[in-house]
């Protein structure tokens, strides 16, 4: 294989070696890359993988290596990658995104660099990539080395409305992608600033009776999974995503989608914020806005975009939001204590 790690180049014995060493006397983000080495090139025919826990407590579930496999193959016809391109690991290799790094390495004959994990992972790195992912918060963090980076593929979380605006100036190509651990990552990208999706190769989409998502993808091991995210299809591989299905709040027979009213609000508060749904006797569920952070007077110029039943009903604060690993917020945890 081409693969080459930090600059080497190793084949499967003297990676599995490595990965021996790792485990042994590694630092956590070494151990991960060494247990999943191990994994990778032992005889079974599936890796298990934890998900990031965004809706639900995490869980182990079983991947097939061949469904990861195609998975690469698939974001190399996408992305236009070949052999031999120069590409950035910053990612947990614990989670599925790490992973299919790793495995988009060996599978398309990567020159990767591996690093730990970090929030701003380029601090100090002066080279050049071809291919990178990140989470939005190590963009944020990295937008003045970006230019480092041909094509960036950003997941784990929403890129919000202030980081896109950076990003449209930005010399890198960035993209967000749609993923889940279910579909070995990305199933979807589509240019930061852009609002349409476009699906990988092999892959279908439908929507179910409450207008959300339902993706096959027979070369991922993929078949009808039904998600809770509400989109608008646009053709037979394209489709806007509107929000998601469980955060979707009924005040007094409204359906209200909280995703769509914080995009309005987003240029207005700068501090991170959610709005969600509060039982209520009168209206069933009554809409809240909650923004991490000190308290302050907002103005009434805030809430100009929005319509009457839009509007919050109530705002609070809380200093820090609960947030998984890769910085998504915790809507249902950070409720529970309002």
């Amino acid at each position: 294989m081409n693969f080459k790690l930090n600059g080497l180049s190793y084949n499967k014995e003297y990676l599995v070696q490595i990965a021996h060493v790792s485990i042994k006397n590694g630092l956590e983000f070494e151990q991960d890359f060494g247990n999943f080495i191990l994994d990778w090139f032992d005889d079974k025919s599936y890796v298990e993988v934890q998900t990031s826990g965004t809706t639900g407590k995490p869980k182990i579930i079983k991947v097939e290596k061949q469904s990861m496999v195609n998975s690469a193959i698939a974001t190399g016809v996408f992305f236009d990658l070949k052999s031999g391109d120069k590409v950035f690991c910053c990612l947990p290799i614990k989670y599925i995104a790490g992973k299919m790094m790793l495995v988009r390495a060996f599978v398309l004959g990567f020159d990767m660099d591996f690093v730990a994990p970090s929030s701003n992972p380029l601090n100090q790195n002066r080279n050049t990539y071809d291919f990178a992912a990140m989470v939005p918060l190590q963009v944020e963090n990295s937008l003045e080395h970006l230019h480092q980076i041909k094509k960036l593929i950003i997941g784990g979380a929403q890129v919000n409305p202030r980081l896109e605006e950076k990003l449209i100036l930005n010399p890198c190509q960035s993209f967000e992608t749609y993923s889940m651990t279910e579909t070995v990552t990305h199933i979807a990208a589509k240019r930061v600033g852009e609002k349409v999706f476009t699906i990988l190769p092999n892959v279908t989409i439908s929507q179910d009776e409450r207008q959300c998502l339902v993706i096959s993808a027979p070369n991922l091991n993929v078949k009808n999974i039904v998600t809770n995210d509400i989109v608008a299809i646009v053709s037979e591989n394209q489709f806007c995503w509107l929000g998601r299905y469980d955060n979707v709040i009924n005040s007094g027979g409204i359906k209200l989608i909280p995703e769509q009213i914080e995009e309005k609000l987003s240029y207005k508060i700068t501090n991170r914020f959610f709005v969600c749904g509060l039982p209520d006797e009168r209206l069933g569920q009554k809409l809240i806005l909650i923004i991490e952070g000190s308290p302050y007077n907002l103005e009434d110029s805030v809430f100009s975009e929005l319509s009457k039943y839009e509007k919050p009903k109530a705002v609070y604060f809380m200093s820090k939001f609960a947030e998984t690993e890769t910085g998504k917020i915790k809507r249902n945890e950070i409720m529970k204590s309002v």
